[in-house]
C-alpha cells in the first residue's frame, strides 16, 4: 500500500492537487492493527503534520463492521477527536489491489505482459471473473497469477511502477474517489 499511494501521491497533477510533502507510518500490525490503533498513533504525529490519511483494506482488517463505509465511518469519527477535518481515513474494499485494475492497462504494461492474449482475457480462461468494469473480483489474487505467469514475485516496486502509470483520474473506486476528495480539498492546485 506504501508504494502504491507513493506511486500516486507523487503525480500531484494528475490527482489535480498541488506537490505535497509526506510520510509514511506503516502500522506493525498491518490492517487490523491500522484499525485497532490507527487513530491513537497518528494522534502522536499532530505536532509534525497538518494532515493525517488512515489507509487499509476492509478485507484483512479484522473488523465486524457490515461494510467498508461503516468502518470508515468509525475511523473518521475517532480521528476527529484530535485531527478535526484534517484527519480522514480511507478503507478500501475488498483490498488496495482493486485500484491497479484501472480501466486501462498498467498492469500489462507494468508487468510486461508476454502474451498477445489481453491480460483480462486470460485471467477468465484462468477462472477469474470480472466486474462491471472489468476488473477481477479477486484483484490481489488475480495480480499473483499473473505475476507467476510473467515470473515476477509480488514486489512493492510492481505495485508503484502501475501507481507511476494507472491513469488516476478515471479511477471510479469509491474509496479511491474519497481519497481524491479529500486531497483535493486539502491541497487545491496552486494558481498561477
Amino acid at each position: 500500500m506504501q508504494f502504491a499511494l507513493k506511486g500516486a501521491l507523487g503525480r500531484a497533477e494528475a490527482l489535480n492537487i498541488r506537490p505535497i510533502d509526506f510520510e509514511f507510518i506503516v502500522h506493525p500490525g498491518r490492517d487490523g492493527g491500522a484499525r485497532k490503533t490507527g487513530p491513537d498513533l497518528l494522534r502522536l504525529e499532530q505536532q509534525r503534520f497538518r494532515h493525517a490519511l488512515l489507509v487499509l483494506d476492509f478485507e484483512g482488517s479484522g473488523t465486524d463492521a457490515p461494510d467498508a463505509n461503516v468502518l470508515e465511518s468509525e475511523l473518521d469519527n475517532k480521528l476527529a477527536v484530535s485531527w478535526n477535518t484534517s484527519g480522514k481515513s480511507i478503507v478500501i474494499d475488498p483490498e488496495l489491489d482493486v485500484w491497479v485494475w484501472g480501466g486501462d492497462n498498467a498492469v500489462q504494461t507494468a508487468i510486461n505482459w508476454p502474451l498477445d492474449e489481453p491480460l483480462r482475457e486470460w485471467l477468465q480462461k484462468q477462472g477469474f471473473t470480472l466486474d462491471d468494469v472489468d476488473k477481477p473480483i479477486r484483484p490481489k489474487e488475480a495480480l499473483e497469477t499473473a505475476l507467476k505467469q510473467v515470473g515476477l514475485p509480488r514486489s512493492s516496486a510492481v505495485y508503484q511502477t502501475i501507481a507511476e502509470r494507472i491513469s488516476l483520474r478515471r479511477c471510479k473506486d469509491p474509496a479511491f474517489l474519497r481519497l481524491w476528495k479529500t486531497l483535493t480539498s486539502w491541497f487545491p492546485p496552486e494558481k498561477h
